[in-house]
């Protein structure tokens, strides 16, 4: 054995070029299969946490009834007693905050000009002072200024600003129905423009403070839900806790406010979790491709390399060499041929995955006019997944002495003669 590892590796140093080209095929599928793992990853990761910083909370308190009406925002299945519920989760060590979500159509008056953009909206009626506990908004606004509780103002998307033509200062108007689906009319002034890393808040977000929802909407003093945070890891890989801590605040909070019900984060963007999931299937099977067009190239070379000492190979016959000798010098030179390439390909995808999660790529001329799936609105960046390095360099070596076999099984089945004559 030790024979013919030593002959193996005399066989890499002779034939370098051959070594060099088949371990650069391999150190390029595995290098392009580390970055793209690395940007999907990262694509994941960046839309988790978007959901759970603008979108979704950690976790959601509704009425009991609200859930199956969700998509429509009901405004007459509310949480009657929000303080009580607020008092509780202090209690609890939770932080929390209520909101009144509604739809409706926003109007923008664009001065000096006296036609009007309009749009279809999504509206988030917030506690300025506690919303800055559960979410990022403050830190995301990029015109003007954060909203105050007693006033009339608004704050809206940077890409739904930009299809109105909106600035701040400018007056605006939305119709949408009350508590008790009577057409209403709110005269605000836009105060703020935000420009956050999720999507679905630029395209149509609009913030106005909870005292001005409640004034126009009849809500009084009802929200339709309140947001919470947890100290704990709840944005990727600790479900368990998340679903603990969710259950501990709704069984909690039962015998405070009767018929609440409280969600995770995941259930209530399910219907992304399972597009991201499809997504994953698809992804892993680009990756796949992406491997199997490496894979070709590598076979292609390790063919050749074998193919060209077909005549060395009857020499080696000829001198007394067993078939299954031979066979495992050939799957040893093959080895190292991908063990090098495996070296070589993973400093490649680390460089690559490392620009991609330190820099990244700012897609946003791309992202702000296509909607995706992902909650990523600019710089889309990688991650690090120290499990995909090992599986690619694995895999190369692997494929690199499969590949081998199907030559070398070829000519150890001709003749010793024929392989003299090459």
């Amino acid at each position: 054995m030790k024979f013919l590892f030593q002959l193996a590796v005399r066989n890499l140093s002779r034939h370098r070029r051959r070594t060099v080209i088949t371990a650069a095929a391999i150190a390029m599928g595995i290098g392009f299969y580390i970055f793209m793992d690395s940007l999907l990853l990262g694509m994941e990761l960046e839309s988790m946490r978007n959901l759970v910083w603008y979108e979704t909370s950690a976790a959601r308190v509704y009425d009991n009834g609200y859930w199956a009406e969700r998509t429509n925002l009901p405004l007459d299945i509310v949480i009657e007693q929000p303080e009580a519920v607020l008092s509780a989760l202090v209690e609890m060590d939770v932080q929390a905050a209520p909101r009144t979500v509604f739809s409706g159509e926003l109007i923008v008056f664009q001065d000096p000009y006296p036609e009007a953009g309009s749009a279809r909206i999504t509206a988030y009626a917030i506690d300025p002072a506690k919303d800055d506990d559960i979410f990022r908004l403050r830190e995301t606004i990029v015109e003007g200024r954060y909203l105050r509780s007693e006033e009339t103002g608004v704050l809206i998307g940077g890409w739904l600003a930009e299809d109105l033509c909106a600035a701040v200062g400018y007056p605006l108007t939305i119709i949408t129905r009350t508590r008790q689906g009577y057409y209403q009319t709110m005269d605000l002034e836009i105060v703020g423009i935000l420009s956050t890393p999720n999507p679905v808040i630029n395209r149509n977000g609009v913030f106005i403070s909870l005292q001005t929802a409640d004034y126009y909407l009849q809500m009084e003093g009802a929200v339709t839900e309140i947001n919470m945070q947890f100290s704990g890891q709840v944005i990727r890989g600790n479900t368990g806790y998340l679903h603990e801590r969710t259950q501990e605040v709704e069984a909690t909070l039962a015998s405070v406010v009767p018929d609440i019900e409280v969600f995770s984060w995941r259930e209530i963007a399910a219907d992304y979790l399972a597009i991201a999931n499809a997504k994953q299937s698809a992804t892993g099977m680009i990756l796949f491709l992406v491997f199997v067009i490496a894979a070709v190239g590598v076979s292609n070379t390790m063919l050749m390399s074998v193919y060209e000492r077909t005549r060395e190979l009857g020499m080696m016959r000829a001198l007394g060499m067993r078939n299954r000798e031979i066979r495992r010098a050939f799957l040893i030179e093959a080895a190292g041929i991908g063990f090098i390439g495996a070296i070589l390909g993973t400093i490649l995808g680390a460089v690559l995955a490392s620009i991609m999660v330190y820099v990244g790529i700012d897609m946003s001329w791309m992202l702000r006019e296509m909607d995706v799936g992902y909650r990523v609105a600019r710089q889309i960046r990688g991650a690090w997944h120290p499990a995909a390095f090992f599986q690619a360099a694995l895999s190369g070596i692997v494929v690199a002495m499969l590949i081998s076999l199907i030559p070398i099984r070829r000519i150890l089945r001709m003749r010793v003669s024929d392989a003299l004559r090459g």
